[in-house]
């Protein structure tokens, strides 16, 4: 197999540096030789199960027995404007935060847009909700006239930006922006570009797609063929490189219905979606689903809902599934509260009004 060209300085850590570097590994193993690598693991102390990756929001970690497990492919759909970038972008943060590294490939947003959403979520880590929030963040970046002459300074009057800066630079260099294209960045850079973090950090990172169907194929005929073709290839690359995939989808227009919940097969492109995929997890706004006596019997609850998003656990290969859990929204600052908990709530498939 021969490994696609060098993408260059489009691979760059936070801060800005580029990453070079790849790998690769045999494919066929003895049953003995498994044996044999797997004692000498244990003799050195080393773990000989899958590395785990904890997501940093307690109640999906204990359903998925820890976090993302590398080999595994992970999918988060939902609708529009419902926060699957600001969700998956504070795993990675909590991610390399844990001294671990992550790799981002952005087909939706460049690397200062990222580095906004990182501060608002760091600050509100530092400082909860009284923490500098995004629109803040951009205003200070956009400013013409300020004499601070750094991030540190720019941000130093802010609740919590100061720290946040200093935070991302604790980190910087374990999480790395790819400038992805839907033209151009595909699946052989995408592979290589990870074995190139690998080969930098001397670890194999976590993984995110922004988003899956952004990814290009050649020669594909339609939309369902190309994601069919996505989704397996980064599954394979997944198992190859021993990283944890997660990749963001697009729900399929017909399932933006207000008052309908989304489900796995509302996701866009094909069915080998949820076939390839380890864990699926699907969100929604918990106004949008919970049952409707929830809403006429306590009016107070409408408005409290909308302040809630509820993450399905559609499948889960390695721990609990058809698991509903609910997380609070700071969107003023690009963030969930990462504590959750299972919703206790009735929830329906599809909200239908009749007289």
């Amino acid at each position: 197999m021969t490994s696609a060209e060098p993408v260059g300085a489009s691979v760059v850590s936070i801060t800005g540096e580029p990453e070079f570097e790849s790998r690769n590994r045999g494919r066929l193993r003895s049953l003995g030789d498994v044996l044999a690598e797997t004692d000498e693991k244990l003799r050195q102390g080393q773990t000989a199960g899958a590395r785990v990756w904890p997501t940093g929001f307690d109640s999906l970690d204990m359903a998925l027995t820890g976090g993302f497990r590398s080999g595994e492919l992970v999918l988060l759909g939902g609708p529009q404007g419902l926060g699957k970038t600001a969700m998956a972008l504070q795993m990675l943060r909590n991610s390399v935060a844990a001294n671990r590294s992550a790799v981002l490939f952005s087909y939706e947003h460049d690397a200062h847009s990222m580095l906004e959403r990182l501060i608002a979520i760091e600050a509100g880590a530092i400082a909860g909700t009284e923490g500098v929030g995004l629109t803040k963040i951009r205003a200070g970046f956009e400013a013409r006239h300020s004499r601070a002459k750094s991030m540190r300074e720019r941000f130093g009057d802010t609740v919590g930006g100061r720290e946040a800066v200093e935070a991302l630079e604790s980190y910087g260099q374990r999480l790395h922006v790819h400038n992805s294209s839907g033209m151009h960045t595909t699946l052989e850079e995408i592979r290589t570009a990870v074995m190139e973090v690998i080969a930098s950090d001397g670890r194999p990172p976590l993984v995110l797609v922004d988003y899956l169907q952004k990814v290009p194929v050649a020669g594909a005929i339609g939309e369902e063929e190309r994601v069919s073709i996505v989704v397996e290839r980064l599954k394979d690359m997944a198992l190859e490189l021993g990283v944890p995939v997660l990749a963001i989808v697009a729900a399929d227009k017909s399932s933006l219905v207000a008052g309908r919940r989304m489900r796995v097969n509302d996701l866009r492109g094909s069915s080998a979606l949820a076939y390839e995929a380890d864990v699926v997890l699907i969100l929604n706004d918990k106004y949008d689903i919970v049952a409707k006596h929830h809403l006429v019997y306590h009016l107070g609850n409408a408005e409290r809902f909308r302040h809630w998003v509820v993450m399905s656990i559609e499948k889960n290969r390695n721990g609990a599934d058809h698991l509903e859990l609910e997380f609070q929204k700071r969107f003023e600052q690009g963030r969930f509260e990462p504590e959750g908990r299972i919703v206790e709530e009735q929830l329906i498939e599809e909200r239908v009004f009749q007289e």
